[in-house]
């Protein structure tokens, strides 16, 4: 017998991840750190390279962008980064586990950010992960165990998550 408040079906968010590709510029490397601490006043980490491209200029060990992993106020977080697209997210970027993220093409469409002449005009990527209580099982050290079909999050139910915060899904 199904319940109309079944706890354990509530879809709640896990983690927002923010990211910014520089590639070799070491300079743009820095304006994407300080960005990303004044989005999130969380101190966020380089991404460095594991594979030597030698066509790209790449070798193990190379920092070629930074991003910042948010856990506390992801609500808050999200609304302010989805007010920079206009309240508006696409179909396609949902995947069929839930998840979803989307690019902001430039840092002061976001709400409570002005314009730095000194980080010039730069985008970011975000990306969210949803979950549901009981997920904790495939994490876990003792007896992990794969999350049930019927338990998973569907991209419909990720879509519908996203539209009662205030999105439209287009």
């Amino acid at each position: 017998m199904k319940t109309a408040n079944n706890l354990m079906k509530e879809i709640r968010i896990e983690k927002i991840t923010l990211n910014i590709g520089a590639g070799k510029n070491e300079e743009m490397l820095k304006k994407g750190l300080k960005l990303l601490n004044k989005i999130t006043s969380t101190k966020p980490v380089e991404t460095k390279t594991r594979k030597r491209i030698p066509g790209w200029g790449l070798r193990p060990g190379l920092a070629i962008g930074c991003k910042v992993t948010v856990r506390k106020d992801c609500e808050k977080l999200l609304k302010r980064l989805v007010a920079a697209k206009d309240n508006i997210l696409e179909q396609r970027n949902f995947d069929n586990q839930g998840n979803f993220s989307f690019g902001i093409p430039e840092y002061i469409d976001i709400t409570g950010l002005d314009y730095d002449p000194e980080l010039r005009i730069m985008g970011l990527e975000a990306a969210v992960t949803l979950e549901r209580p009981g997920f904790r099982v495939r994490k876990r050290t003792l007896k992990t165990a794969p999350v049930g079909k019927n338990h998973q999050i569907s991209k419909e139910e990720a879509i519908s998550f996203v539209t009662k915060l205030g999105v439209e899904v287009q």
